[in-house]
Parts: C-alpha cells; structure tokens; sequence
C-alpha cells in the first residue's frame, strides 16, 4: 500500500497541481476539476490485491474528475471500475445516468467510456479497478448498470459492501498469497451482485435475460473452480438449462463451457502465480482444479508462453 500524496505535507501552492498530477498518473487519465482558490485538503492512497488495483480516496474539497471522449483510445486499459462511498455522497455519471451514493452503497462503471465522479462535500471513497477479462462480465451487462447504486440490503451485495470495505481499510496488511485469494472472493461477489442487481430491478427482455443468466453462470463457475468435477453438465443441471441451451449460451460468447472453465481456472492460477506466496505450483493448479501437475503445466504454456514456474519467476509482484 502506497500513501501517494497527502496534501498536508505539501506547501499550499502545489497542492492543486500536486493532486491532479497523481489522479492522472494513478487514476486516470481525467480531467481534475477544483474550483480555482478552494483550499484543497485529502489523501489518496492505493495498493494491489491479486490483479485488482485499490484505491482509498479522502477529501474535504468539492471537485469532479471527468473522463471525457478525447481521453480514450484504443491504447485505454480494458477495465470496471467500482466505487464505494464509505463516507459522504459522491455523485457517479455515466451513460445518460446519475447514481447519487450514500454510505455503503457502490456502483460499476465501465472505465472505456466517458463518465464523471463529483463530491459535492468530504467524502471517503474505495475505488476498485478489475481487468475486464478477471470480472468475467458478459457484453453488455455494465451497459445495463452503469451508474446505478447497488445496495447491500440482500443478496451478495450484503455479502460484497462489508468486504469491500474492508479490505480497503486494510489491504496493507495482506499478505501476497492472501491478497490473491481474497481477490478471487471480491471479483465473485461483485459478479455475483451485479447479476442479480440487474435482474431484480429491471423487465428484462428475452435478450438481457439471457445476459444475466449467463452472468449467473459465470459466477456459479468462479464460485466453483477448485472443484475438479465441475462440467458442463453440472453447471446446467444447477441452473434448470438444458445442455443444449447451455452449449449454445456459450457460442454466442465465441467459446465452450468448457473452455470457458478452463480459462478461468488458468486465469486464477496466473493471479496467484504472480501475486507470490508460499503455496507450490502444483498447490496451486490443484487449488483452482488442475490437480495433475503435467497437464497444468502444459496447459498453462500453451495459454501463456511458458510453464507457471518460469511465469512465478519472471512475474512476481516484489
């Protein structure tokens, strides 16, 4: 966990082009807007959990950040964002739509496309950044719950705000192989409640409800990647599908259930890999279902260019 700036240690003169400097470089890039003359006053502090990036912000000074069109290109990192307001009532916008949070409630929000985030008092904010690829969130699912406030009175959304924010609160105390696990916890739960937000508060047509099923199913499979006897039968008997119906879920993502299990079991591995810890890479495999070593270890080449010991080796986040 790193403190980036704290704007008391600073003269009051750079403090302006001393925090914009750092929401861009860590952050952004955005656009940082504070009234000219306002005494600005936080912190903004982040660290990493596995392949997810936390970020604690603190301040007393009404300002907005803005990720405006010209700030994106094809060059833009493939992300979600989610922010929780811990403190205070940021103000989210995104897609034609306002999300005016209040403590302990949190929303997604897809960092390719413009947005603003405004405090129009002090506020605490956690803000977590996943690879799209790690979030596991079929097309279009951030399209229908961008800028939308998630609450944590049911379901895994009462499960994900306390973890949330708590390991915001204390991810400088995790260690390597924890932060890794627990990274896997988040990204489930956020998947998780994400998919059931969306189908408890929308009609749903046939089209987005195929969606949110498929985002059911992605988070049945990542709730379940240590279990060597999860397959496509499994998966569809647990969600009332036929295995034709579930085949063909999966063909319009261009892959099959089985592939798709198999990436993510290889995705976990590669977290953990270069996150460090004292497990083996044969623990490793066999925690997230790949118990023979060799074929793990073939499989993993094949999808990364080299064997999980070199990766560990070449990749570890010291």
């Amino acid at each position: 966990m790193a403190v980036l700036i704290r704007t008391s240690d600073l003269p009051a003169k750079r403090r302006h082009d001393a925090w914009r400097s750092i929401v861009c470089d860590t952050l952004g890039p955005l656009d940082c807007r504070i009234a000219p003359g306002a005494p600005l006053r936080g912190e903004i502090v982040t660290g990493g959990l596995g392949s997810v990036t936390v970020g604690r912000i603190r301040t007393s000074t009404p300002h907005s950040v803005h990720r405006t069109p010209g700030m994106i290109d094809s060059g833009s990192p493939e992300m979600y964002r989610v922010v929780l307001a811990l403190e205070g009532s940021p103000r989210l916008s995104q897609d034609g739509r306002d999300a005016q949070l209040s403590r302990g409630e949190f929303a997604i929000y897809d960092f390719t496309r413009p947005y603003e985030l405004a405090y129009d008092s002090a506020v605490r904010l956690a803000v977590f950044s996943f690879p799209r690829d790690l979030l596991a969130l079929p097309s279009g699912a951030v399209d229908a719950l961008a800028a939308v406030p998630i609450t944590a009175e049911t379901g895994a959304a009462a499960l994900a705000v306390p973890l949330l924010r708590r390991v915001a609160e204390d991810i400088e105390t995790y260690r390597p192989g924890s932060a890794a696990r627990l990274s896997g916890i988040v990204t489930d739960l956020v998947s998780t409640a994400v998919a059931e937000h969306v189908e408890l508060t929308r009609a749903l047509p046939e089209d987005s409800r195929r969606r949110v099923l498929l985002m059911k199913i992605h988070a049945f499979i990542d709730q379940r990647l240590g279990d060597v006897g999860l397959d496509p039968a499994t998966v569809a008997a647990a969600h009332h599908v036929s295995l034709r119906y579930l085949h063909r879920l999966f063909e319009a993502e261009h892959t099959t259930v089985a592939a798709w299990i198999r990436q993510r079991r290889l995705e976990r591995c590669r977290a953990e890999l270069a996150a460090g810890g004292n497990r083996s890479v044969s623990e490793i495999g066999a925690r997230w279902g790949l118990p023979d070593s060799a074929h793990f270890s073939r499989l993993f080449k094949s999808a990364y260019g080299m064997p999980p010991a070199e990766y560990r080796r070449l990749n570890t986040v010291r």
